[in-house]
């Protein structure tokens, strides 16, 4: 692991866990709960002017912390409420009742909007967590910590292991049949990694078929007059090639490198 990058909400906002994420050499974005940097009035900016979003940062050191660190921050015009047009509208007495802000504590350099971004795809991390308690680590089985330390770890494996089914599932939607030049039909598997694991389950397991036993082989056969079929006969043989090679995740094709170290 090369680099790390908390990105946390505000109640992780103190001095005691900044020094902390310094100290281990971790980057961080965190929501700022009770500070208030001073922001140069005059260095609001807009990276798309189409948009009243305004960006800003500074440096500041809250009261009690032993360093400075980077402010970023973001504004939005606040809604007007809609009122009676013959009653005078009451204007804001100071220009920051007139905004929403976000402020955020941080390591990083660059753009305000470019680190605020950053933290904002913590969402999806949030969606992973979610799907993965709805997988089984809510369900916490014992009173003992070795106990539920085990089936963390197992509900976790299978969790990745699906997870990873995905991923390959999305694969071989651009793989091709081996001796011909033509791609299999695989629509049906289009958009399946952005699926939760149930949905994926559905479409990936529950094909009608039927179990066989022939020249003492068992076998599974698919109906030909099922819309998911050629799908999943082309998920399988991906399956098959990569399983054939030494170290398929070492491989340049064939394997989903690029969301497994994601």
């Amino acid at each position: 692991m090369q680099q790390v990058l908390l990105r946390a909400d505000g109640e992780f906002f103190s001095w005691q866990c900044i020094a902390a994420a310094r100290g281990c050499g971790f980057d961080f974005i965190i929501a700022n709960k009770r500070g208030n940097p001073p922001f140069d009035p005059t260095a609001w900016y807009r990276p798309r002017q189409r948009q009243d979003i305004e960006f800003n940062s500074c440096v500041y050191q809250p009261q009690g912390w032993a360093a400075p660190c980077r402010f970023v921050t973001m504004r939005r015009p606040k809604e007007r409420k809609s009122s009676d047009a013959n009653q005078p509208e009451q204007c804001a007495l100071f220009e920051d009742d007139r905004y929403t802000y976000r402020i955020f504590c941080t390591s990083l350099g660059g753009s305000a909007h470019e680190v605020i971004g950053q933290y904002d795809k913590r969402a999806d991390v949030e969606n992973l967590v979610g799907e993965a308690k709805r997988e089984g680590l809510d369900a916490i089985p014992s009173a003992k910590f070795k106990n539920n330390y085990a089936f963390f770890q197992l509900v976790m494996l299978a969790y990745n292991i699906w997870r990873y089914m995905k991923l390959l599932a999305a694969s071989s939607t651009l793989a091709k049949e081996s001796g011909q030049g033509a791609q299999i039909d695989t629509k049906s598997l289009k958009g399946i990694v952005s699926n939760t694991i149930r949905i994926a389950r559905l479409r990936l397991l529950f094909i009608a078929a039927k179990v066989v036993k022939d020249q003492n082989r068992d076998k599974v056969k698919y109906s030909v007059h099922d819309a998911r079929t050629p799908a999943m006969v082309g998920f399988l043989r991906l399956l098959d090639t990569a399983r054939s090679k030494p170290r398929p995740w070492a491989q340049n094709n064939g394997w989903p490198q690029r969301f497994a170290l994601a």
